[in-house]
This record gives structure tokens, sequence and C-alpha cells, in this order.
């Protein structure tokens, strides 16, 4: 009996059954003594994948406050507390803690990925222990035991099989193909991938039908899907691009405030004649006006509507920042199977010795035309397809039925499906000949048989693999009569239907003795009638077909993997546009290749058939070491480690097993591929009213800021009170900024290439506006103030309308900021209501804060006459005026 490691090394699949029964040292008929279990499973411990010391609720929680603007947000509250406006530090603790709420309940549902797996894993197993047969604890499992399996077992280790009996297995949790696999005892290629390894049975995997025996090989953290739970534990999350801006802009913007009011606090000292307690206050005003109070919120409530937006387009985000990531993503690395095709197998040729037929119609909806040559045809007259079709009726068990939203669904094998769906469209559903007997498809035979009465005859009707067919046939059926199998013939057609993307099928029959009663395989398998060949596919999604080419034009790349053998994979990607239909590149060749060749590759080919789990989080890996932003989409177990890896990880929502759920950042709740394709339009949307809002609060800080700084350079008295820029912070942020959050879509965003990962979230010209208009909202502040104080006006009036001229500007330079490059009066002004209601609400909040007297205390403000509006208002339309013209010259001057 060897260890643990060597154990590990083995490839068991490519050993015979015999080698291995013998490699653990174990009487396959009387299995191990209960004496020696006990000691194995001391030495190799129980067959359970340990649990990770996941964060604590209060962990979790204070993680939320590790934030550079949280800790700006948390100064600007205890200044605040400072200057005793308490209900000024309720508030910014208020936004502090409504922040983190929201980010610590949306990552309390990502915790639990690694719980979903020990969950899909087995509760009991029927073992031959000291000779008996006996159910006992799958965790007591031991490398060496005798397992048997049965239909509807979920396989609790991972096992060498050495019997079977017509025996499969559902192993779409860990290869994500949902076809139940055939498996039998045989060995196979030492290289083959999982998903080739017919002589292995995997935990967490279901038996679908059949039963079989094997010997356990590997437990717990050693089986297939403990090395998966294993590589899910050590992939590193990533952050998103958003918030490593966010929290570089923060650490920038908080060490220029500190540098500022530093220097400006000792040149108030030591240059001007303030008192210490006035020169103080004066610079923790302009540390208030600094400090974008409103920001995370505004950033927080952006994301909170595209979650929105993006849910009623069918996907689900589960991390808010995850939102802005998707607008970055540059490459898509997609499954085949019902995202980028239907998930729904379907019958599109026939090809008999004379003719082939195309067949309109997907999925199982049976609906659809005959057509030869392009021209539709009477099934019903054509004498070797109707023999073929009423043969492919009657050797099938599928049902297929409308449920009650009028969906067509189906009732046994995908394969079944597509032929009986292609006899309903020939309107043979209601031919039900009497079934005498019937021989299941096995995979040693690689067919089906039925023996049935039509018409008080006898026929055997055959469906199967066409190579095993053909040998079973010694005619051909034609338009004139049978003829000898012309075999080369066969062949050809074949391969050109393989190359095309077709699963094959083929169809034969033969007249028998009417008094008939039984099949057997000696009697059944020769002097048959070959009828023809059915090509079969899993048609694309028509949207994910248009959406494939919006991802092009909008320069993001689509790289398709799939469970499927090369040819197939090839063909399937030229149909739906991924990939040049010659370039693809299979799990084996990835198998042996070096970190960095797989760098080139993942550059240079498109599609990927007969992948593992470890390609996959090795592909991603490629790809983001070569500057991607990944997507990923998954929907078994085997893709979990992958979507966590990947930029932004996409698991189904349909077909999707909780773990991938649990391990991905947003949820297709239709499946669809087209769906992602929204949400990265959703996902632009986002970033672009994000930079929006930052265009339009930083320049009111900036302005606030500048106001003070000129006071203090001047050695005047305060235009605005720290109060005051308080009060205007927190009443552009809940009006005006929030008008921001619903900006619909600009023309042309997917038109747009993806930004680079590295672009700062202010670029240039970004940095140019806020101080352009900074400097213009703040000159025509403090110059109405020196103005007022000209004209005899006294302080707090002349603060009041400083106030009044600062928030006018405002609210005209929010119609700038609604478009970042384009006019702001253009199509679309009037497309979102909400700036109009913040603007609204804005005038309503300044008159409170002019006229209504408990205001005029606390702000020390003062009631003012109709005449002194026009001054803010002739600002605020200078403003917008100017800022639009800075806009067309820049427009001028950067094309």
């Amino acid at each position: 009996m060897t260890d643990r490691k060597e154990q590990q090394k083995k490839h068991w699949h490519a050993m015979t059954a015999e080698e291995v029964v013998k490699a653990f040292d174990v009487d396959a008929d009387k299995g191990l003594s209960s004496e020696e279990a006990k000691k194995r499973l001391e030495q190799y411990g129980r067959n359970e994948i340990p649990k990770t010391a996941g964060r604590t609720w209060w962990q979790r929680l204070l993680a939320q406050f590790n934030n550079v603007l949280i800790y700006v947000l948390i100064a600007a509250a205890v200044i605040t507390a400072l200057m005793n406006h308490w209900v000024d530090t309720w508030v910014i603790l208020a936004v502090v803690i409504i922040n983190a709420l929201i980010g610590f309940i949306q990552e309390g549902k990502a915790e639990r990925a690694l719980e979903s797996i020990q969950q899909m894993l087995s509760l009991e197993a029927v073992v031959i222990r000291d000779g008996k047969k006996q159910t006992i604890d799958a965790e007591e499992l031991a490398p060496g035991d005798i397992v048997i399996l049965k239909s509807g077992d979920k396989i609790p280790a991972d096992i060498r099989l050495f019997k079977s009996k017509d025996f499969r297995v559902e192993e779409s949790p860990l290869t994500g193909e949902s076809t139940s696999v055939e498996k039998d005892t045989e060995a196979v290629e030492k290289e083959s991938i999982i998903g080739d390894q017919t002589s292995m049975a995997f935990s967490g995997t279901v038996v679908t039908y059949g039963k079989a025996t094997g010997v356990v090989t590997g437990t717990g953290t050693y089986t297939e899907i403990g090395k998966i739970n294993q590589m899910m534990s050590e992939v590193e999350e990533i952050t998103t691009p958003l918030l490593q801006k966010i929290e570089k802009f923060g650490k920038w913007l908080s060490l220029i405030i500190l540098g500022i009011t530093t220097l400006f606090f000792g040149f108030g000292y030591l240059f001007r004649d303030y008192e210490t307690f006035e020169l103080l206050m004066a610079v923790i005003g302009l540390v208030v006006a600094a400090i974008p109070e409103g920001l995370p919120a505004i950033m927080t409530i952006t994301l909170a509507i595209g979650v929105q937006r993006m849910a009623a387009r069918n996907a689900i985000i589960r991390r808010l920042p995850s939102v802005e990531t998707l607008g970055s993503v540059n490459v898509i690395c997609s499954d085949k199977t019902g995202t980028l095709t239907r998930n729904e197998m379907t019958a599109k040729s026939v090809i008999t010795a004379d003719k082939e037929y195309r067949i309109e119609g997907t999925g199982y909806k049976p609906e659809g035309k005959f057509l030869l040559d392009d021209k539709e045809v009477d099934p019903e007259k054509e004498k070797v397809l109707w023999q073929l079709l009423q043969t492919a009726r009657a050797c099938n068990n599928a049902e297929i039925d409308k449920d009650d939203q009028g969906s067509w669904k189906l009732t046994g094998t995908p394969t079944e499906g597509a032929m009986l769906t292609m006899g309903y469209k020939a309107g043979l559903k209601d031919f039900k000949p009497e079934r005498i007997d019937s021989i299941p498809f096995e995979s040693d035979h690689k067919y089906m048989a039925t023996l049935n009465k039509v018409n008080g005859k006898a026929f055997v009707y055959m469906t199967g693999a066409p190579e095993r067919i053909i040998e079973m046939c010694t005619k051909q059926a034609s338009d004139n009569g049978s003829k000898k199998i012309d075999q080369d013939f066969w062949e050809q057609k074949m391969e050109e239907a393989a190359a095309m993307g077709q699963r094959l099928l083929g169809v034969a029959y033969n007249e028998t003795d009417a008094n008939r009663t039984e099949l057997d395989k000696e009697n059944c398998e020769h002097n048959k009638i070959f009828l023809g060949i059915v090509g079969i596919i899993d048609p694309p999604r028509d949207e994910a077909i248009d959406a494939i080419k919006e991802c092009k034009e909008a320069g993001v790349q689509v790289k398709m993997i799939t469970g499927d053998h090369v040819i197939t994979a090839r063909a399937i990607g030229k149909e739906i546009g991924i990939g040049d239909g010659e370039k693809a590149i299979s799990g084996k060749e990835l198998e042996d290749m070096s970190d960095e060749k797989l760098r080139e590759v993942s550059e240079e080919y498109d599609v990927y058939a007969r992948t593992s789990p470890e390609h996959k989080l090795r592909l991603v890996s490629a790809l983001q070491e070569n500057g991607r932003l990944c997507a990923m989409t998954g929907d078994g177990v085997n893709d979990a480690p992958a979507l966590k890896k990947a930029n932004i990880g996409i698991a189904m929502g349909i077909k999707g097993t909780e773990v991938s759920k649990d391990a991905s950042e947003m949820v297709l709740a239709d499946d669809n591929f087209a769906s992602i394709v929204n949400a990265i339009e959703e996902g632009r949307t986002v970033y672009d009213n994000i930079r929006k809002a930052l265009l339009f609060i930083l320049p009111t800080n900036g302005a606030e800021s500048l106001v003070l700084m000129a006071a203090i350079l001047l050695g005047m008295v305060m235009p605005i009170t720290p109060l005051q820029v308080l009060w205007v912070n927190m009443v552009t942020a809940v009006t005006l900024a929030l008008a921001i959050a619903f900006e619909p879509m600009e023309e042309k965003v997917m038109e747009r290439p993806p930004r680079e990962p590295n672009e700062p979230i202010l670029g240039k010209i970004f940095l140019w506006r806020i101080v352009f208009v900074s400097f213009l909202i703040g000159g025509l502040t403090l110059g109405i103030f020196l103005f007022m104080q000209s004209q005899g006006v006294d302080n707090n009036m002349a603060r009041t309308i400083a106030v009044n001229t600062l928030v006018a500007g405002q609210l005209f330079y929010l119609f700038n900021c609604r478009q970042i490059n384009s006019p702001a009066i253009s199509r679309g002004f009037f497309g979102n209501k909400y700036a109009f209601i913040a603007a609204g609400a804005l005038v309503v909040l300044q008159l409170f804060f002019v006229y209504v007297p408990f205001m005029n205390t606390f702000f020390d403000t003062a009631p003012i006459g109709g005449s002194y509006w026009l001054y803010s208002l002739a600002g605020g339309l200078l403003v917008f005026i100017v800022v639009e013209l800075e806009k067309f010259l820049i427009q001028r001057w950067v094309s």
C-alpha cells in the first residue's frame, strides 16, 4: 500500500482494474477488513474537505472601514464634533455606516463558496467490508475500500471501476457538460483529461443509470473535487480597478489636503494678524471644504442603480464594485453549452444514399420544414427519408411536452430528444407502433434497437454510432431500392458532417419474422439496411451571435471554452463568430505548456476544447499577466477556481451550481451570453456616471477651498463659514450629484474600446476641468462677496449671497457634467428627469437656507431682497456658458 504522495502520482485511470486492486492490497470480493479500514482512516484521514478558517462577522464588518476615503470621512466627523456641530457629525457618520453595511451584506454572501462544495459530498456509501455489504458514513471511506454504486447515488469518493453494467454518470459539476457519460472498466490513455477518464467515477458526481463496483483511489482533499476546493482556497481575489483607483485617489487627496492646510496654517500664523482660534477655525473650514463628504455615498448609489439596471437585463450583481469592472473588461472567456448555445440538441441534417436534407427549427419545439436544395419537401413523399424518420421515431424512449410557460421540455437523453423532435416535425407524433422488445443503448455495443409491429409486419429498428451501425449493414436504402453498402461513401460523408461540428447518429432497419417476440444481440447485429445519417448540433443562440459581433465592435475579445472535441469546437466557434474556424487548441496540448508559452497562446487562440479546471485557471491567470481584464463564465464546481480568479466571475443562474454562484461576482438569470454584453454596456455607463460625479463634486470642494485660501492669503474676513461649507457640500451631494447617478447610457458607448486597466480615473483633461471650474466658481463667489462688502452690505448678508452664488454655479455646472465631452444641450437633454427634480429640490432647500429664521440663526445667514438673487443667477449662467465654450475648444484641440 503506497503513501498519499505516491498515490497522487499514480494514473489510476490508465492502469488495468487488476493492477489498481493489487496496488491497494485489497480483495475485490471481500473488501477491506474493519481493522484495516480503521488503520487506513487513521493514516489518510477522514473522507472530508477541511473547512477553511473564514473571517468572523465582526472582522468582515471592520474590513469595510479599511478605506482611505472612509478615514477622511471619519476625520471630517471628528472635526465637526470638535466644532460642536453634532448634526453634521451624525450625518457624516451615517454615510460611513451605510457604506459599511452595504459592503458587509454583499460580502456575507460570498463567504459561502467553500461551504457549498462540502454540501455536494455524499452522506453515505455502500461498501464491502469483511466480505459483507454494508452502508457506512461516506466520511468513513478509506483508500482501497470496495464501493457499490447504483442509479441515483451520489458518488462518495474517487473510484476506479472494475465492474460495470450500463453505467452512466452525470459529471457536469466537474466537467460542465450536462450529457451523462458512459463508464466502463477499460483503462484509458495516461494523458486523458477528467472528461475522458471513462474508467473512473468522481466524488460529487451522480449516477444516472446502471450499476458498478470499484475501488476507492482518493478521498477528501485527494479527490478531484478536493483539488478544486484547494485551488479555490489558494486563489487570491482580485481588487476591482475602481477600488484600486479610488484608494489611490483617496491617498493622493488626503496628502494634498494635509499639506495645504498645514502650509496655510503656518502662513496665517506667521504673516497674518489672525487670532489662533480664528485661524484654527479657518483651517478646519478649509479641511471640511476640501473633503468630498458625499463622494462614497454617491459612488455607492451609482453602483446600486447600475445593479438595478443590470438586474432588469438578467444580470444579477453580487458585489457592488463589480458593476464598474464590467465596463473595463476586454476579454470574455465563455462556456459554450447553454451560454453561447441553447443546450437543446437539434437534428439539422439527414444524409441518405441519394440526397442530403436540411431541417429548419431549433430546440425541442416541433416546428420546422424539411429542405432539399433549399426547397421545401414533403417528408412522406421522400421514400428513404420517411423510413428513416419512422425508424428514429419508434426507436426512442424520450418525450417532449409543453410546460406551463408554453416552452417545450425534454424528458430523456438530449440525443433521443433531437430525434423525437425531428419525427414530430415530419408529422409522426402519433406514430407509436407496438414495441415487442428492445435492447437499450450501452457503451460496449453503441446502439439501441427495438422490435416493433407495423401493419401486421415486424421490424427491427436501430439507431447508434454510425460506424457501428454500418458494420451491421449489408445494404443501403436508396430511391431505386436497396443496394450493396458503400462504406467509403459513408466515411466521407461522416467526415464532412463532423467537420461542420455535428454529432452523428446512424439509422438502420430490417424486416423480420412477424412472430418474433424477443431481440438478442447475436441475431440483431447483422443483415441490416442502412437508411442514413442524422446530423445533430447544439444550436447557437441567435442573440449570442449578435452579442459576439457587438463585443468585437466594442474591442472585447471573446474566447470559447468547451468540453467538446477540437473539430466540433472549431466548427461551432466559426459559426458563432469566435475564431477563424481553423485554430483551436485542446486541453491535452495545454497540459505540458509552460506558463510563458501559455501567455503567448492565450492571445493567439480563441477556441479551447477538452479543458480541465486547472486549464481554465491557468488560462485566466495567463490573460491577467498579459494585462487583460478578464470575465469568465461557468456553471460547474470545476469552474469555481477560475471564476474566483477572474476579474469578473459570471455564473449561470439556471443550470449553475451553488458553488459556482458563490464564487462569482455576477449571475446570469437567463444563462444567456447576450446578457453579459448588456451588463458590459451598463458597466461602462456606471463608470461614466462615477466620473461625471467626480467631475461635478470635486470643483465644489475646489471652489470652496480656493475661496478660503484666498481669504487667508489676503488676510480678510472669511467669505463663507465652515458650517456653510458643509451645507453646500451636503445639499449639492444629496440633490445634484445624486441626479448624475441616474444618467442614461451615452450614445455609441459600445463603439468605444475598453479603457486600459491602468488608465487613471481622472485624466489630464478631467484634472484641467476640475481646476478650471474650481477657479471659475471660486473666483465668482469671492468676487461677489468682495463686491457686496464694497456696497456696504453686512457680513452675514454678503456671505448668504456668496453661498447662493456658489450653489448657483454648481446648479448650472450640473448640466455641463451630464455630457462629458458633448454639448450639454443636445439630444437626451431631457432624458434624465431626476436632474430637473434635483434642481427644483435644491432651489427649495436654498430658499429655506436664506429665509427660515432658525436656519439664519444656525448658519449665520440673513434674508436678502429679490434683486440680490440676480447676481447669483448671472454667476451660474456665466459658469454654464464658459464651461460649454471650454468643452468645445478642448474637443477641437483634441481632435
